[in-house]
């Protein structure tokens, strides 16, 4: 098993678009990138912590590659927006990958390069090792699945 992370707005529909890739085997809501130990939704929200809401995905090698999770995070929110998903403002909806060693790295770089001419605007995503990892509460883990939402990748 690998490990992925990855940021792209709100954690619920990007948690919902990677559990239902074919290989993924856990998900898991949370925060990264932040100064505060331990935060929760409501310090995140506050844009205080530094923290984006991100999604760790562990995946099997063997069934889905690095680069097919990478291709969908692409498909999957706007690159190119500075903060910002849709609705949702601020710096914890920011677009990161956080890679798990120099393979994950170079891969990340290289399909930075291939969206390039997949969109109009310059991309902010950020591309970084990957930090702390901290789990969002137990409400907010799948949470389209637990209140019986259909949400497309």
């Amino acid at each position: 098993m690998e490990n992925a992370t990855f940021g792209a707005g709100c954690f619920w529909g990007v948690e919902a678009a990677f559990r239902k890739v074919e290989g993924v085997t856990t998900t898991a809501v949370g925060y990264a990138g932040g100064a505060m130990a331990n935060p929760t939704y409501k310090d995140v929200c506050s844009g205080t912590t530094g923290h984006a809401e991100v999604v760790s995905v562990d995946f099997d090698p063997a069934r889905v590659s690095y680069e097919e999770l990478l291709d969908l995070f692409w498909q999957i929110h706007d690159p190119t927006t500075l903060n910002r998903q849709g609705p949702d403002i601020g710096t914890q909806y920011r677009s990161a990958i956080h890679t798990h060693g120099p393979a994950q790295q170079a891969a990340a770089l290289a399909s930075l390069d291939q969206a390039a001419n997949q969109f109009s605007g310059p991309i902010v995503t950020e591309i970084t090792p990957a930090p702390d990892f901290w789990m969002a509460e137990d409400d907010h883990q799948q949470y389209f699945e637990k209140r019986g939402y259909a949400h497309g990748a």
